[in-house]
């Protein structure tokens, strides 16, 4: 038992009061002389032994009256926490994609919001976290608001984070009770995420009443001519074989054509279609089937005129540069360093310095402005370079210094794998292959360079420098035959084919939502405009930077539904682009919670949000006593009161 006013117990060292005056009350009994002596003795001692029985009595009967009154103004209670005490209950509902599926009960997310309502306490205080919002020390009834209008959100909250909040939420509570719930159903998450200093939580698993997905997973087109193109959709089956799927292609609204296919088990299928070459081709996939998920049954793309790459090369004739900047992709222009054309370097994606041995002041400064309004500028130095030149650029460039040249055969050996100029291009890590060798070298100095390809000692053979907004590219060695035979090696072409390609973000047939995408847009804006996208349902600013030839855009929080959406310069639409769902959100793996308990033994499963909320409620349950100790004072009042007057002397 426990007692909300705990104070109001000293109060007993009253009770010493009643029982003095019971025990040095004064009042005596007067003998009186009768002729009959020994009838009144007799009646004398029944009365004296009568009386003295009610006088205790009425005594007790006035303690526990008192007492009683004690204990109800104390409020004693029978409770497992301390009244005192406020619950706080932190809640993480997953309403990612994965959860706007059907379970057992209907859809998961509907159910689980309807649960939460049904059965969270109103005396407790809340916080709620979904993948996209966050309310803090919200009432039952701001939580039911918020739980009616919750909607599917295509974002995915690492669970670090999760844990993060909850640290911050419970460190500062006083005299707060902290109960940590995660509703979801840990789709693709890794056992890591869950380590013995993890915050306690109780976890429930929402489990999906389907086990097999089929999702049209990517989209690429290949075969293209003058009549037509082929558009080659990967479509991915996770579960057990199914035939006769039908899936369609539109354009727009269009419907183009539509083919059935069946697939295996677990597996992935191509499945080609033929379109006829047309401009701006505003693709849809639909496949019709009833699976888990619904939301990656769809994929748009929209196939835009690709832009070709200004790529110029100052100095050295080199004609492997030629074979690699082709003329479908790029516009590739060579020129010696008396001749340039100094009106189309503004023009340029990507310049390459090749084995210049003076770089002209009048150069260095078209270099530099060129560079600073968001040109790619690669570097290969000569093998009797003038230093003082090269060094002038990189100074004015804030990309460091070249030291003088060392003389020693070194071997090409280490490539940085994980570098972003080499994503997407090998499939492996290549070991095997005959490295290619230098005779001499000039090194770089630069506290913002990154390491692409280095030598045998370490030293960097290929490094990018980043600088604000413009990158340049180092290659530390003459390329030449005469000093190298790197032009032999298989790096050559993914090397210089992404200088230009880099330079430039082409247009992508399809971004994914909640990721960053930089997209190019080949527009020159006044210094007041900016850029738009927008569709029927919403409209939004992306983040772009404005260059001499193009404005880089960035989306990262917005779009968040799939579909196609419109650049906008002021009303005019410049491109179409098309927005899908994160494919992870299509797999069928999820965490298997028992095994992750094995080894955090904070972490507490329940069958269904009811149990875990009955439990809290109980847990957290009043039961109030100072009513019954009122009750019993009326009672001692009542029974004081009928013995004075029934209870005869």
């Amino acid at each position: 038992m426990q007692f909300k006013n705990p104070e109001i117990l000293y109060s007993f060292a009253l009770l010493i009061i009643p029982l003095l005056v019971h025990l040095f009350q004064l009042q005596k009994f007067v003998k009186v002389p009768f002729t009959n002596v020994a009838f009144l003795q007799k009646i004398e001692q029944q009365t004296r032994k009568s009386s003295r029985i009610k006088k205790w009595i009425i005594l007790a009967n006035r303690m526990l009256l008192f007492s009683a009154i004690f204990f109800a103004f104390s409020q004693p209670y029978f409770s497992k926490k301390e009244e005192t005490k406020k619950q706080h209950t932190f809640i993480y509902l997953d309403n990612s994609l994965s959860t706007n599926s059907e379970g057992e009960k209907g859809n998961l997310l509907h159910n689980a919001t309807q649960e939460i309502i049904d059965y969270a306490s109103e005396k407790d205080i809340y916080s709620l976290q979904t993948n996209d919002n966050f309310y803090s020390n919200i009432s039952k009834i701001e939580l039911k608001k918020v739980l009616q209008n919750l909607k599917v959100s295509s974002k995915k909250l690492n669970f670090n984070s999760i844990f993060f909040r909850i640290e911050s939420q419970n460190k500062n509570k006083i005299k707060t009770l902290n109960k940590n719930i995660l509703i979801s159903d840990f789709q693709y998450n890794y056992k890591s995420k869950f380590t013995n200093v993890t915050p306690a939580f109780s976890a429930i698993k929402l489990t999906h009443s389907q086990k097999n997905n089929i999702s049209i997973d990517s989209v690429f087109i290949t075969n293209e001519n003058l009549t037509n193109f082929i558009v080659n959709v990967v479509v991915k089956n996770q579960g057990q074989p199914q035939n006769n799927i039908p899936l369609a292609i539109f354009n727009d609204s269009k419907l183009i054509s539509k083919q059935s296919f069946s697939i295996e088990k677990d597996a992935d299928k191509i499945i080609q279609f033929s379109i006829q070459n047309q401009s701006n081709f505003i693709g849809k996939l639909a496949i019709t089937f009833s699976d888990t998920f619904s939301f990656d049954n769809t994929l748009h793309f929209s196939l835009n005129t690709a832009k070709k790459i200004n790529v110029l090369s100052i100095g050295n004739d080199a004609d492997f540069l030629s074979k690699i900047y082709s003329k479908n992709e790029f516009n590739f222009t060579k020129s010696s360093a008396q001749n340039v054309n100094y009106n189309s370097i503004l023009k340029q994606q990507t310049i390459i310095l090749n084995e210049l041995e003076y770089i002209p002041e009048t150069l260095s400064k078209s270099i530099i402005e060129f560079s600073i309004k968001g040109g790619s500028l690669v570097i290969i130095p000569n093998e009797n370079l003038n230093l003082n030149s090269y060094n002038s650029l990189l100074k004015k460039l804030n990309a460091g210094k070249i030291s003088s040249k060392i003389t020693d055969s070194l071997k090409i050996t280490n490539i940085n794998y994980n570098h972003p100029f080499f994503k997407n291009v090998f499939s492996k890590k290549v070991t095997n292959f005959q490295y290619p060798t230098i005779r001499n070298y000039y090194p770089i100095s630069s506290k913002k360079s990154s390491k692409i390809v280095s030598f045998e000692n370490k030293i960097p053979f290929i490094s990018k420098i980043s600088n604000n907004n413009y990158n340049v590219f180092y290659i530390s060695s003459p390329i030449n035959k005469k000093n190298s035979n790197f032009l032999k090696s298989p790096l050559i072409v993914p090397v210089f084919y992404n200088f230009g390609k880099l330079s430039y973000k082409q247009t992508q047939l399809f971004y994914r939502i909640d990721k960053e995408n930089r997209i190019d847009i080949e527009e020159n804006l006044t210094k007041d405009e900016i850029l738009s996208i927008s569709n029927s349902e919403i409209s939004f600013i992306p983040i772009q930077q404005i260059f001499q030839n193009k404005v880089t855009i960035t989306t990262k929080e917005q779009p968040t539904n799939a579909g196609f959406y419109s650049i906008l310069r002021k009303k005019d639409t410049i491109q179409k682009l098309a927005f899908n769902y994160p494919k992870e959100e299509s797999l069928l793996s999820f965490l298997d919670l028992n095994e992750i308990k094995k080894t955090n033994s904070n972490i507490s499963i329940y069958s269904s949000i009811k149990d875990i909320f009955t439990e809290i409620n109980n847990k957290n349950e009043v039961h109030w006593l100072w009513k019954w100790f009122l009750a019993l004072a009326i009672v001692s009042l009542l029974l004081e009161i009928l013995i004075l007057k029934f209870y005869k002397l």
